[in-house]
């Protein structure tokens, strides 16, 4: 068996080092070597103290996940932490880079604590749908009080090595020579009694005070099961003595690890790890073009927020718009956000003014001369984006990349307004793009493979989920919501309601319906894009949006939509005009109402939206069907918890679903509804989109 943890000897001290690259994860493996280690350091008169570091860059950064799915394997974490607890002689921690989950419960189960400045310390396991599973629930609250602990293991907050040390999560933190200092302080601390956390009690705090800050956090998790799960086993710690909180705390976090949102909320992590992975890998096939200097054109709220984004990662940024009065608009959207940034205390005020001085304004697109990469941001036109592109042409310096920030265009035709198609290619940001995490890059066949991974290396810089997608009508997010908003008007015109549908959607897991979502965004967007594509006649039939816009009732915007909006609400109230504009349309077409289930708007809604993916997968839009699970995790709030769109389509049966499509088939055969091939393939040999 290959030695991944070795027991060295510094002196009288014992030096216990884990090696088990990427991130030293406590696989079982290095579990069992841990102990034999442990059972050795202790046994041996000659060891006073033990330090217990990691080799490579980083301390462990949790469990080995992919062991969540088998039965429990010996020794158990909580048993290897037992011994480090009760030996008689102090152990010390040595932390680098991350101390998360796993790693931070092996850290506290320690007598000390000592860590480099950029060390983090996390115990993230509700974003898996679990609990801490080795005392995370039971020794931080000992160690740092209530309220600290609330916020990491409910909120999933990350705690930086300065931060660490005012809470006294740790005891030391070192610039450098994190291993010496480590035995300097086990040489300090030999002979002394060890620090038990299992023989102290929690601080007092304010029970009111953390209930009421315990329903906030909760209130921003609808629907996720651990989150309170792990709330009540850290209420355990301060009613119960430490063995009864860590049996309570274990006992639910082996029951989590079979849960149905742990297994969707795993498949997610691998999913995202297996983007980065694919990325990283194209990087290496096709070296990529250095990025600098970027330019943005167009200064409205989606080319200041692309601008944002860029500051916020470090890098210069000259927004661009030739219209004066825009310009300036988006100045002060700029310096707004920063100024509102210092306020909320999220950046001190001369961070804020550093990032604010990396963008520069201009009125001339010759000014793009000297960017690396050109964003254009301009109103979604083909004809008006391509004249934007020509101009681009002759500006832009040989071996820049050209990105269209289109929602739905086609980015061949954009790139053909150019002598240089391979260097063009899609950026689709999602608004507002300071804050969402989507990115979907949109490759053409003509794009150059080192284009390709410096935009997907970039999108990575800005803190994006950043997904490679084939150019076609929509990508994938907006091709998928389009045949949803399709399928939610078609409910409306059978008898059903935007509140019912908004419900449904939403007690789905969904922050919003489809009709409160098209309010948001603007009924005239909708009208707009209608008018840009080929409608079958169902589909110009059902003429909602039409109405709606011939009506001025553009949504949010307007104070009328889908729904009534009183001056300064977000929420939309019932409109009686709604009510009778769709009774009245009823009554042209001549369509009897029904009252229609929530179980049918649901799979209504989902399931032509999972048949359209897989027509994606089929026409090679996208590399993976995760990818598509993780555009709609990002971009369009699907419910982590439920592993993704197709994810969910497994669970439900894609026989299940193949059935429901014939059947809506038969009953609707104006509306031209076909299963994919792809689907029905599936659906006949027991197969699945994410499961091999």
């Amino acid at each position: 068996m290959n030695s991944i943890v070795i027991l060295r000897h510094e002196g009288e001290i014992a030096l216990l080092l884990i090696d088990n690259p990427p991130v030293n994860a406590l696989s079982r493996q290095v579990r069992e070597q841990l102990l034999e280690c442990l059972h050795a350091a202790l046994a041996d008169d000659a060891v006073t103290a033990l330090v217990i570091a990691c080799e490579g860059k980083t301390f462990v950064a949790g469990a080995d996940i992919k062991e969540f799915d088998l039965p429990l394997q010996p020794p158990q974490l909580p048993d290897v932490l037992a011994l480090i607890e009760n030996a008689a002689k102090p152990v010390v921690a040595a932390v680098q880079g991350s101390a998360f989950g796993g790693g931070l419960e092996l850290a506290l189960a320690c007598h000390y604590r000592i860590a480099e400045r950029g060390a983090q310390f996390a115990l993230p396991e509700v974003s898996l749908g679990l609990i801490p599973g080795a005392g995370g629930t039971q020794r931080l609250p000992r160690l740092c009080g209530m309220p600290v602990a609330l916020e990491m293991v409910v909120g999933g907050e990350r705690v930086g090595g300065e931060r660490a040390l005012q809470l006294g999560l740790i005891d030391r933190l070192v610039a450098d020579e994190l291993r010496a200092g480590a035995i300097a302080l086990a040489r300090e601390v030999a002979g002394q009694p060890p620090r038990r956390l299992s023989e102290q009690q929690v601080p007092g705090y304010d029970s009111t005070v953390f209930r009421e800050r315990a329903t906030q956090l909760l209130r921003k998790l609808p629907g996720q099961e651990a989150p309170p799960l792990a709330l009540e086993a850290l209420e355990q710690a301060a009613r119960l003595p430490f063995d009864a909180g860590m049996a309570h705390e274990r006992e639910v976090f082996i029951a989590r690890r079979q849960s149905r949102q742990a297994h969707a909320l795993r498949h997610v992590f691998f999913a995202e790890r297996d983007l980065a992975s694919r990325a990283r890998a194209l990087g290496k096939r096709a070296p990529t073009r250095p990025i600098e200097q970027v330019a943005v054109i167009g200064a409205g709220m989606m080319g200041s927020g692309i601008a944002l984004c860029l500051a916020n990662a470090g890098l210069p940024t000259l927004l661009i718009d030739t219209q004066e009065q825009a310009l300036q608009r988006g100045r002060s959207v700029v310096e707004g956000y920063f100024q509102g940034s210092v306020e909320k205390g999220k950046l001190d005020a001369d961070e804020a003014a550093r990032r604010t001085a990396l963008i520069g304004f201009a009125t001339s697109l010759e000014r793009v001369a000297d960017a690396d990469l050109i964003i254009e941001a301009v109103f979604e036109d083909l004809a008006i984006k391509q004249d934007v592109f020509r101009q681009l042409d002759q500006f832009a310096k040989p071996g820049a990349i050209l990105a269209t920030n289109t929602s739905y265009l086609d980015v061949t035709a954009i790139a053909s307004a150019t002598t240089r198609p391979g260097e063009v290619i899609g950026m689709h940001f999602f608004s507002p793009a300071q804050v969402m995490k989507l990115l979907e890059v949109v490759r053409t066949p003509q794009v150059a493979p080192e284009v390709l991974a410096s935009v997907l290396q970039l999108g990575a810089r800005l803190g994006k989920t950043a997904i490679a997608v084939g150019n076609c009508y929509g990508f994938v997010g907006n091709r998928l919501l389009a045949v949803r908003e399709r399928e939610a008007g078609f409910l409306l015109e059978e008898g059903a309601s935007p509140q019912d549908v908004d419900r449904v959607i939403r007690g789905f897991g969904f922050p919003m319906g489809p009709f409160e979502l098209r309010d948001l965004s603007g009924v005239d967007i909708a009208w707009r894009n209608r008018q840009a594509r080929e409608l079958s006649e169902a589909e110009r039939r059902c003429d909602l949006i039409e109405q709606l816009h011939a009506a001025g009732r553009l949504g949010q915007k307007s104070g009328a939509g889908y729904y009534r909006y009183e001056q300064g609400q977000r929420r939309g109230a019932e409109d009686e005009f709604v009510s009778d504009l769709l009774a009245e349309h009823r009554r042209r077409r001549g369509i009897t109402p029904r009252s229609i289930g929530d179980d049918e708007i649901l799979q209504r809604c989902l399931f032509v939206m999972i048949n359209e993916a897989a027509h994606l997968l089929e026409q090679g839009i996208v590399d993976s069907a995760n990818d598509i699970d993780l555009v709609w995790l990002h971009g369009y709030g699907f419910p982590r918890y439920k592993g993704g769109l197709l994810y969910h389509a497994d669970e439900v049966g894609l026989a299940t679903v193949a059935s429901a499509l014939d059947g809506w088939r038969a009953a609707f055969p104006e509306r031209g509804i076909e299963v994919a091939p792809l689907l029905r393939r599936l659906a006949e040999q027991g197969g699945s989109f994410t499961r091999g």
